[in-house]
């Protein structure tokens, strides 16, 4: 059985407690100015882990660190691919229609938290 660190708690409540979808650095970061002895590796290994439990999700981003959520709700993330902000966005897209036709169709199996991602550009890169 997995011990439950003091650290992994610290870095799950950041993310719980986080809207923004923060990377690995800023995570650290909230982590030091909250006086925790936790190192970047430690940061590093609890995010994959998390990750790996299906707690947390890792939110890919193109020639940026990666962004890292707590899964709260069912909703999805847009990506501006100019200044790589992350956006929540609630549609009801038929996910479980989708992951019915994927599994049979396309014999493709769909992990346990699917998430939709769309790219684009916000609207204040468009504007610059």
């Amino acid at each position: 059985m997995e011990k439950n660190s003091k650290q992994r708690n610290e870095v799950l409540d950041i993310l719980m407690n986080s809207y923004n979808h923060p990377t690995a650095e800023e995570i650290y970061n909230k982590l030091k100015e909250n006086n925790s002895t936790a190192s970047r590796g430690t940061v590093y290994r609890n995010l994959n882990l998390l990750v790996e439990k299906g707690i947390i999700i890792k939110i890919p981003i193109k020639n940026a660190a990666d962004r890292f959520d707590y899964i709260r709700n069912n909703h999805n993330h847009s990506i501006c691919d100019v200044c790589g902000k992350v956006f929540d966005f609630e549609y009801n897209i038929q996910l479980n229609e989708t992951k019915k036709y994927l599994e049979e169709k396309e014999k493709f199996i769909v992990s346990e938290n699917p998430n939709i991602i769309i790219h684009g550009i916000c609207e204040q890169c468009k504007n610059s």
